[in-house]
């Protein structure tokens, strides 16, 4: 299976500001005892979306205006705390493709990545211009440019910076670890022949 390779993220956005949001904001562990991550994305930022019965507090994921965002803005730190791999399952089955932020926390980071979301980091000052441009128009598009390393909006481009690795594996295609094993078998299956302690 050939993995998409992942050059650029091109959405609306929506921003969710806050330094330290971690992963059981993002996702309550009680919703993690599901057995595959399917429907995981109703429960994102349950705890700070909805109120005890259900119903919908005032927060930017219930603002009509941002229905449909692809591309998730926070700020310092995101993604820190215990390192459950269902927070970014979780921001992928809402429907984001990508986050921008100042840092992210190092296993959130690698484990969105192997799902092909890119993290973008960018400084304080940038996510404060792309933020208040989407809030004054949520309609504005945004590019997550991961190959040229920044990020387009409104007229305006700031920098982004990805970790080398992650960046070279989103653009070519080798963001999921799993599927290039499954790939390789194949020639595991030629190479196994020519071994003679394996021969039947």
């Amino acid at each position: 299976m050939a993995l998409a390779k992942i050059t650029s993220i091109t959405g609306r956005a929506v921003t969710v500001p806050g330094n330290d949001i971690d992963t059981d904001r993002i996702i309550p562990a009680r919703f993690m005892k599901c057995v595959t991550f399917d429907g995981l994305g109703e429960f994102l930022f349950y705890d700070v979306r909805k109120n005890a019965d259900g119903t919908d507090r005032a927060h930017q994921l219930n603002d009509t205006r941002f229905k449909g965002a692809t591309i998730l803005i926070s700020g310092a730190n995101f993604g820190c705390g215990s390192s459950r791999e269902h927070a970014p399952q979780a921001i992928q089955k809402y429907g984001f493709k990508a986050v921008i932020a100042e840092n992210f926390a190092e296993i959130f980071f690698g484990n969105s990545v192997t799902l092909g979301i890119p993290c973008a980091c960018a400084k304080r000052e940038d996510i404060a211009k792309i933020s208040a441009a989407v809030e004054a128009n949520p309609q504005t598009e945004v590019v997550i440019d991961v190959a040229k390393q920044e990020i387009r909006f409104d007229g305006q481009t700031v920098p982004a910076t990805f970790r080398e690795t992650a960046r070279d594996a989103l653009v070519n295609g080798r963001w999921d670890a799993i599927g290039e094993l499954l790939d390789g078998i194949p020639a595991v299956k030629e190479t196994a022949k020519k071994l003679p302690y394996l021969a039947a």
